[in-house]
């Protein structure tokens, strides 16, 4: 018997206030059929004012598990993905944790910008692989209307806010690929990119500073790498392409999620798509789309999921499970 992370809640959450593309036309010189034909993004969500990254996490995650038939003391561990925490200690994760009542276990952020969901993922399957954990919340929560430079019209109409969570459990599968759960990960990074996608200040800069993208060139690095990382957990799970059912990608850029898809031989009726929707919403779009793919009744039970994210670093990775 091989013990599996096994997806049993999922859940999202989008803050109230959404913007459509033609709200930018006010103040940039943009259209909303520039913003559609350069990226596919229609409208998208901002937080309110006081609204922060670990209240979003706490409503997705309290969908999450409302969707599993659990409560928060059923938690052992809570990861929380974010480049947008609400304070610079404690976590964001420890936050949620105190929101949703729980006094057991432990909570931890992980850093991976829009990567930052499938490096989650992918800790939080060490956690139950490795027996420290049975259940385990995982969440990708962002508030990028926070960092936007909003002169800027080439990322400032891209991003928005929102949250997503699975629940994960540990479950015995039988070893092979046809078992429920996550079957295969990759995880990379290169620094010698971090000038592409950046946040000009920090901490140690006494500087919030705002997001910073070379969007051509972090195009040209996301497909190719983003179609290399899937092929490869492919094959650690011992399948192809052949047997995906879906691809629910980082949702960043529609041209970037046809260029993929078509890079590894799919059709887009594999693609769960919502940056129609969302815009991008860093590493909250991944589980934000398998909600929704969930929801619309595209993703159902037994199908072959290839999750896959490129983001600021340079960080990408991919997750193959089985729903």
């Amino acid at each position: 018997m091989t013990r599996r992370a096994v997806i049993v809640g999922t859940g999202h959450y989008l803050p109230e206030r959404v913007v459509e593309n033609a709200e930018f036309e006010a103040t940039l010189d943009t259209t909303d059929e520039w913003i559609r034909s350069r990226s596919g993004i229609e409208r998208r969500h901002f937080a309110a004012e006081g609204e922060t990254t670990s209240m979003m996490a706490t409503k997705a995650a309290q969908n999450a598990l409302t969707d599993a038939g659990l409560t928060a003391e059923d938690i052992d561990a809570i990861v929380v993905a974010t480049s947008t925490a609400d304070l610079t200690f404690p976590s964001a994760a420890t936050m949620v944790q105190a929101q949703l009542g729980m006094t057991r276990g432990f909570a931890f952020d992980v850093q991976a910008v829009c990567a930052g969901f499938v490096y989650a993922l992918s800790n939080a399957n060490a956690l139950v692989a490795s027996g420290q954990a049975e259940k385990v919340l995982v969440i990708g929560a962002e508030t990028f209307s926070r960092i936007m430079d909003w002169t800027d019209r080439s990322t400032c109409v891209l991003f928005g806010d929102g949250a997503g969570a699975l629940v994960l459990e540990a479950q015995d599968g039988a070893g092979s690929s046809d078992d429920r759960g996550i079957l295969a990960t990759d995880l990379n990074s290169d620094g010698r990119y971090k000038d592409l996608l950046y946040v000009d200040g920090g901490v140690s800069t006494q500087n919030t500073g705002h997001l910073r993208m070379q969007g051509n060139q972090v195009f040209r690095h996301a497909v190719e790498k983003l179609a290399s990382t899937a092929h490869t957990a492919l094959e650690r799970a011992g399948l192809g392409a052949d047997d995906v059912d879906w691809i629910v990608p980082h949702q960043a850029n529609i041209r970037i999620i046809q260029g993929t898809a078509k890079k590894m031989g799919l059709p887009m009726e594999k693609v769960v798509v919502t940056v129609q929707d969302h815009g991008n919403t860093s590493a909250a779009s991944i589980p934000l789309a398998l909600s929704v793919g969930k929801a619309r009744g595209q993703i159902k039970q037994g199908d072959l999921v290839v999750t896959e994210a490129i983001g600021g670093g340079l960080a990408w990775g991919s997750v193959v499970l089985r729903w």
